[in-house]
């Protein structure tokens, strides 16, 4: 906890750099999975060539992803965060399994009903991300702004690991027979182990942290309920006396008041996601033409993205690099229009080259500004209202995410294969 020293000024919280170090694992264990199962598109394309596997799954993740996570926003002040983040992580753990069996039992084989099963798995990712995502970003919008980086920071990592990985394991199984599926259930193996991982983590190691005690408590005393059951679980009681008679419902902003005051930072939010994803990863598995590269071209492209979404997030830690201006973000998120066209007469007319560097600047942007509207957006707000804004930011991110991938769609008009 914070203390005074014996000359008055406040010694910093111990354990923060673990505290950073874990949100990052949470932040890698929140999308290992769904990213495993985008890298391995092109397995996936093997085995389902007429069904558009990495439109399809996404499509089906959204929905799912975005209702849940709509009624958890909606119920936030009274739900058990604790319970709701350990759920989420052991929702994942138990999907990514079933999807290493559901290979391992048909023998790698295609056919709808393997389909159906990978579809049906693919909406629990959904409802694991919106526990997990949701309850994470609230969680951490009352701590340290570096706490949410780092969790942030492990978002992007997921997806960089796993591309990266991707390429390694193309290379080593490439001249082998069922060399994709063999890469795939490597993939799968890891993703199931860091899902472990993550349990064990924030249940047991990140609630005791003192730095993370120390902003639990400070949530409650000023009537934070959701952090309860993480404070009993550190071995700290709360009371209605710990308080100090503040009424929530009366001094707390509702969740209108939060949406409307904070609603640039929704719509940039919405936007950033809504163009990324119409963009990737389905463009870009398809829609990007034959060139030198051959087989690798979309894994290539995709680990490009991964990579610079993942260096992006860094570059807010330095102060002065950070976009924290309301007007600048908005015009940065609006100039992202300019891609869509951008790619569109890239892929028509340009060359390999030209498409991994518009792709590595999506991605670098997409990190970016993503976190530097979460990490602005909470000041100046009481601990429950920044866990209700968390909510509600998570969800314009996941809205932009399902219009992305529905727009996505639209590249496919005229296409022969559609």
């Amino acid at each position: 906890m914070i203390t005074n020293d014996d000359s008055g000024a406040q010694r910093v919280p111990e354990g923060k750099l673990k505290a950073m170090a874990v949100c990052f694992v949470l932040g890698l264990g929140s999308l290992v999975s769904w990213n495993s199962m985008l890298t391995i598109g092109d397995y996936y394309y093997e085995l389902f060539p007429k069904y558009h596997p990495s439109r399809v799954l996404t499509l089906v993740y959204q929905p799912f992803a975005l209702i849940t996570m709509a009624i958890l926003a909606y119920y936030e002040s009274k739900i058990n965060t604790r319970m709701r983040n350990i759920a989420g992580f052991i929702l994942f753990f138990a999907s990514t399994l079933l999807v290493l069996v559901l290979d391992l039992a048909t023998s790698g084989k295609g056919g709808i009903g393997t389909y159906i099963g990978i579809c049906l798995l693919s909406a629990c990712f959904g409802i694991a991300d919106a526990h997990v995502e949701g309850g994470m970003v609230g969680d951490l919008c009352f701590m340290c702004p570096e706490f949410i980086q780092s969790y942030l920071a492990g978002l992007a990592a997921s997806g960089a690991l796993i591309s990266l990985l991707r390429m390694i394991t193309k290379v080593a199984f490439e001249k082998y027979a069922h060399g994709l599926r063999k890469g795939a259930l490597l993939f799968l193996a890891i993703s199931t182990f860091i899902e472990f991982l993550c349990i064990f983590l924030y249940a047991i190691y990140f609630t005791k942290l003192p730095i993370v005690k120390y902003y639990r408590k400070k949530a409650a005393l000023e009537g934070s309920k959701t952090v309860s059951a993480d404070l009993a679980a550190a071995g700290i009681q709360t009371t209605t006396n710990d308080q100090g008679g503040y009424d929530s419902k009366q001094e707390r902003f509702g969740n209108k008041q939060l949406f409307l005051q904070n609603i640039d930072y929704a719509a940039d939010l919405f936007l950033i996601y809504a163009i990324t994803l119409s963009i990737f990863p389905g463009f870009l598995y398809e829609n990007t033409g034959v060139h030198q590269l051959g087989a690798w071209y979309a894994t290539v492209l995709i680990a490009m993205y991964n990579v610079m979404d993942f260096i992006a997030r860094y570059i807010p830690l330095v102060k002065w690099l950070k976009l924290e201006s309301r007007k600048a973000l908005l015009i940065a998120v609006l100039s992202r229009f300019l891609l869509i066209p951008a790619f569109y007469f890239t892929a028509k007319y340009g060359d390999q080259g030209w498409m991994i560097f518009l792709t590595s600047f999506l991605g670098l942007t997409n990190g970016y500004l993503t976190v530097c509207v979460l990490t602005v957006a909470p000041k100046g707000y009481k601990s429950p209202e920044q866990n209700a804004l968390g909510n509600l930011l998570v969800i314009c991110l996941l809205g932009g995410i399902f219009a992305g991938v529905s727009l996505d769609w639209l590249w496919l008009i005229g296409h022969e294969s559609f």
